[in-house]
């Protein structure tokens, strides 16, 4: 099987909103439907995604105003291998996180994927088990990855900033 086929499968319960991306690399998919679509990539008899590879979060930046998530997905048995993308409004300083639905409990290693996606970015997974800070102290200011992050000049007297 191939994009094309993916794509056809997630058209025929999703509707017309899954793109296929100009590079025929990666499948975009709405961001309230992430969750869904994963359990049916895993679920699917010709598709099999058992394993979810990396998950990653991107800042387009302030100019942009979006975000994305990104999931590298593999079927062991059959050697498929798909990247899926979703794309969400960017929040701005002193809003609310942006909120993506977790697939942690379609994929145990979404867990910690997660929650350093929720760390360094600044997105939050509704429905995960245990979101918190995995790399950072948890009173630490700010997601170090954000482009507009601005590092604190010092932590509990230690000086993180040059």
């Amino acid at each position: 099987m191939n994009i094309e086929n993916f794509k056809d499968i997630l058209i025929e319960k999703f509707g017309e909103a899954i793109i296929l991306q100009a590079d025929h690399q990666c499948i975009t998919v709405p961001t309230e439907n992430i969750a869904e679509v994963c359990q049916l990539m895993l679920e699917h008899q010709d598709c099999y995604f058992d394993m979810l590879s990396c998950l990653t979060g991107l800042d387009n930046g302030v100019e942009k105003g979006t975000m994305e998530v990104i999931y590298n997905l593999y079927s062991i048995p059959y050697e498929h291998k798909l990247m899926l993308k979703i794309v969400f409004a960017r929040n701005e300083k002193g809003e609310a996180l942006p909120k993506v639905p977790t697939v942690s409990n379609i994929w145990k290693t979404a867990d910690w994927h997660e929650r350093e996606t929720f760390d360094l970015m600044g997105i939050e997974f509704t429905g995960h088990p245990d979101l918190r800070r995995i790399l950072l102290p948890e009173d630490w200011d700010g997601h170090p990855l954000r482009k507009d992050y601005q590092a604190q000049e010092y932590y509990h007297g230690i000086q993180v900033k040059y």
